[in-house]
């Protein structure tokens, strides 16, 4: 099996900083996200929501480890009581008055691989709906 990360590039008709604070203003990520209580751009910060499946629900853990304002946030993403560490990254590209995306996601392969959850179909799925379709549709209102 291989460990090759997830990737996903979407293309919005907003500019970069529209979708950078669409990805870093809590209030702004509540509309289109996950509940956060709070977040912050910031190397350190720590938060959690929860999110899964129709069956069942986790509590994700993260911690902000790079930012690049308006270019790069990179975030730890664990799961409370469940082995497994896995990264995401947000990565922005101005391109005119368009944005491209490009989301990675690492260390898939930590997470128990028993659990049809943590497949990676699981995350290509959940990745393709929040990048392709909450995301694209906050940015590009108005």
């Amino acid at each position: 099996m291989k460990n090759e990360p997830f990737v996903i590039e979407q293309t919005y008709n907003a500019l970069v900083e529209k979708v950078w604070q669409a990805i870093t203003d809590n209030d702004q990520m509540k509309q289109w996200y996950f509940k956060l209580e709070e977040f912050k751009p910031e190397v350190g910060f720590e938060f959690e929501f929860t999110g899964g499946s129709k069956d069942k629900t986790y509590t994700h853990v993260c911690k902000v480890t790079e930012v690049i304002p308006g270019r790069k946030l990179t975030h730890t993403w664990t799961y409370k009581d469940y082995e497994g560490a896995s990264y995401v990254t947000w990565e922005l590209f101005p391109e005119g008055d368009k944005t491209r995306l490009k989301l990675t996601h690492t260390g898939l392969e930590t997470f128990p691989q028993n659990n049809p959850d943590f497949a990676k179909t699981s995350f290509e799925k959940g990745w393709t709906s929040i990048t392709g379709a909450s995301l694209r549709n906050f940015v590009e209102k108005n």
